[in-house]
């Protein structure tokens, strides 16, 4: 599930054949790139260097003033969340609902705007989507903005469809907060450390299937998520 739509984007290639020219006249054909494969290289690290969160991801965490703050270890590094419990109550409880029962571990982020978001939750090794538990009620009227590293709920265009998947603004993009008009996003959470890392996945070369579906080329692990407060 993108942010617009609910399912990624087919996995088979249309591949197109080249037809011959007669009398050898016409000019060959150019020669066109190769097409992207389906899914990503798998990441040549599958196991995570560490099984706690650091040191300084533990400080960031104990200077939050928020009830409950996550580690979160990637293949590019880690990031630790402070959530907006008070905010944001259903969310908040059922982000830690699949962090508390290991859902995140070995997840893709599977997801990479530059400039734009990364995305993860949903599927692990080789874009196998993962089952979850029911919808959520969106929780977009707590006054909490899209703007650069507050995580947020994935849905479709159904306000009430978000269930594991969340992205991380790399940028400020209100552009998702409600308006009078239209619904939002559920913003449940900030990055107190890890901006580096989050830039570091931002960076990632990615394969482009269209509209809402820009793969990393090799994957992006996520290890694991941890409640750390």
């Amino acid at each position: 599930m993108s942010l617009r739509t609910l399912a990624v984007s087919a996995l088979a290639l249309l591949l197109a054949a080249c037809g011959g020219g007669g009398g050898g006249s016409a000019p060959a054909p150019a020669p066109a790139p190769a097409p992207a494969p389906a899914v990503p290289v798998p990441n040549p690290v599958p196991n995570p260097p560490t099984l706690a969160c650091s040191s300084i991801g533990l400080a960031a965490a104990a200077q939050s003033v928020q009830p409950a703050v996550v580690c979160m270890l990637t293949s590019s590094g880690e990031m630790v969340f402070e959530l907006f419990g008070n905010d944001t109550p259903v969310t908040v409880q059922n982000f830690l609902s699949y962090v508390n029962s290991n859902f995140y571990t070995s997840t893709l982020v599977h997801r990479v705007e530059a400039g734009f978001v990364i995305q993860g939750g949903g599927f692990t090794s080789g874009m196998v989507a993962k089952a979850t538990a029911a919808p959520i009620v969106l929780e977009d009227n707590a006054g909490r903005s899209n703007l650069r590293g507050t995580i947020a709920m994935a849905r479709t265009s159904v306000p009430d469809s978000a269930t594991s998947q969340w992205y991380v603004n790399v940028a400020d993009n209100i552009a998702l907060d409600r308006t009078v008009n239209t619904r939002g996003y559920a913003v449940f959470g900030r990055l107190v450390s890890g901006a580096a890392t989050l830039d570091a996945i931002n960076a990632q070369p990615v394969y482009d299937f269209g509209n809402s579906d820009k793969r990393p080329r090799t994957e992006v692990l996520v290890y694991w998520v941890q409640r750390v407060r």
